[in-house]
């Protein structure tokens, strides 16, 4: 072989061996096996809550709050009803608690098999241990539940899609409409 044809050639797979860890590295970010895909095989919805609030004991300091829970879907338009519009910026309203009533509303359309669906049972489970707790506002509660949330979605490579600059300034129970004198 020439030398000329030796060196492009030397030249090429240093090329190529400097350019495959940039295309392997970005590739397939964030991919990972779920840690305990026993969720997705839950019979129903109590079987998921049961394993969500299992992640939840040993993920959180919440202790699981004995009283009874109930679990409904329901349609966006009764949701709203409930609770209002989608909730300050937080956009599509997926799930509510409610204390009085120790429920959770599932916004249809919802499955239990999907992540970010089971997800929103999990956050509103985080509510629901929460229950008692003295809260200077509602959306001090939030902070808690997201970052949660937000935790089992990342353990199965997803990320929790909020916006987190509103979620913690919500959270110090500010007045919503501050102008200088």
């Amino acid at each position: 072989m020439p030398v000329l044809a030796r060196s492009r050639c030397r030249a090429l797979i240093l090329a190529l061996s400097l350019m495959l860890p940039l295309a392997s590295a970005g590739a397939a970010p964030n991919l990972r096996f779920d840690p305990d895909p026993a969720w997705r095989h839950a019979e129903d919805v109590a079987a998921l809550r049961e394993t969500l609030e299992a992640w939840l004991d040993t993920h959180s300091d919440l202790p699981r709050n004995p009283d009874p829970l109930s679990i409904s879907l329901v349609a966006s338009g009764e949701a709203q009803a409930l609770h209002g519009p989608a909730v300050r910026g937080h956009g599509k309203l997926r799930g509510l608690y409610d204390e009085d009533r120790a429920r959770v509303l599932l916004v249809a359309p919802w499955r239990q098999d999907r992540t970010l669906d089971a997800s929103v049972l999990l956050h509103e489970l985080v509510h629901h241990r929460q229950a008692g707790a003295h809260f200077y506002c509602p959306e001090a509660a939030e902070l808690a539940a997201y970052r949660l949330q937000d935790q089992w979605l990342r353990e199965r490579g997803l990320e929790a899609p909020v916006n987190w600059i509103a979620v913690v300034i919500q959270a110090g129970c500010t007045s919503r409409d501050i102008h200088p004198e």
